[in-house]
C-alpha cells in the first residue's frame, strides 16, 4: 500500500472518528467536574446545586485518601453523607429514541472494604455490583434498548452506614446504527477508489 493510501484511510479513519463522538454522552457532568473541591479534600453538596443530578445530596471528592479519579479530578462517594446512615440515591433522567441501543459506562471502586454494595438502574432495568475492590476502580459498560423518549439512570447505596462506594465517569453513548457503519464503509472503499483511479489516469497521462 502506498504513502498516499495510508493517509487516505487516516483520514477516513479521523472522519469516522469525528462522526462518532458527535454521539457525545448524553449524561450530564457524568465526571462531577462542575463542583471545586480542593484536592485531598471532600464536600457534601446539595443534589440542587450539582449539575444534571437529583436525589440525595451528593459527595464530591478530590484525591482524597490517596484516590485518583478514573476521569479528570473529582468522583463522588454514593452513600456517606454526615450521621445519617441511610440508603442514598442519585439519578439523571436524559432523552433517548425508543427502541435505539445505547451503551452505558462508569468506573467504580469500594472506599473501605471489598463487600460495600451497590445498585444501577437504567432504562427499566437493574443490577447490583458487589464486585469492587479497594485496589482500583472497575470498568462497568452494558448496552441497553430505549423503550421511551426519556430514560432514567440510578446509583442506590445497599448498605446501611456512612461509608461506601465511589463512583466515576458516568457516561451514555448512543450505538452508531449498522446504516451508519454501512455508508461509512461505501465512502471510504469509494474515496480509496477515487483516488486509486486518479493516480492512474495520471500514469497514463
Amino acid at each position: 500500500m502506498s504513502l498516499v493510501s495510508v493517509r487516505t484511510l487516516l483520514g477516513a479513519a479521523a472522519i469516522l472518528a469525528a462522526s462518532f463522538s458527535s454521539h457525545a454522552t448524553l449524561i450530564v457532568n457524568g465526571d462531577f467536574e462542575e463542583n471545586f473541591v480542593a484536592s485531598n479534600k471532600w464536600s457534601v453538596f446539595n443534589s440542587a446545586d450539582v449539575a444534571g443530578w437529583q436525589g440525595s445530596n451528593v459527595e464530591i471528592w478530590n484525591a482524597l485518601n490517596g484516590v485518583v479519579a478514573a476521569s479528570g479530578n473529582n468522583f463522588i462517594e454514593l452513600n456517606s453523607h454526615g450521621s445519617n446512615a441511610g440508603a442514598w440515591s442519585i439519578f439523571q433522567t436524559f432523552a433517548t429514541e425508543v427502541g435505539r441501543q445505547y451503551e452505558l459506562s462508569f468506573y467504580y471502586r469500594a472506599r473501605n472494604n471489598n463487600n460495600e454494595a451497590f445498585e444501577v438502574s437504567f432504562a427499566g432495568l437493574s443490577q447490583q455490583l458487589t464486585d469492587h475492590t479497594k485496589a482500583g476502580w472497575t470498568l462497568f459498560t452494558s448496552i441497553f434498548t430505549a423503550t421511551d423518549s426519556s430514560s432514567t439512570l440510578s446509583f442506590t447505596s445497599l448498605n446501611s452506614g456512612t461509608q461506601g462506594n465511589l463512583i466515576d465517569n458516568v457516561n451514555v453513548t448512543a450505538v452508531p446504527e449498522p446504516a451508519t457503519l454501512a455508508a461509512f464503509g461505501a465512502g471510504l472503499l469509494a474515496l480509496v477508489g477515487g483516488r486509486r483511479l486518479r493516480r492512474n489516469k495520471a500514469k497514463a497521462s
